[in-house]
């Protein structure tokens, strides 16, 4: 089951929203993971730090068996 993160704005970017539910400690650590390819964005790989991750979306990371649901 997803974990719910509530925004208040338009969106996020998903290095910000990784930091911001606790996933990594630091902006730098939620770069390096996504530049891996290891973050999934609605079912696709995305490498994209700065991407918009809007209510609705869906972030999964496998390696650790993490799914957000941007609500």
């Amino acid at each position: 089951m997803a974990e719910k993160i509530s925004i208040t704005g338009e969106y996020i970017k998903l290095d910000s929203l990784l930091k911001f539910a606790g996933i990594t400690e630091t902006g730098g650590i939620a770069k390096e993971i996504v530049q891996q390819g290891k973050v999934k964005v609605n079912g696709e790989t995305c490498t994209q730090r700065g991407k918009k991750i809007r209510r609705g979306d869906k972030v999964r990371i496998d390696e650790i068996d993490v799914e957000l649901e941007v609500v």
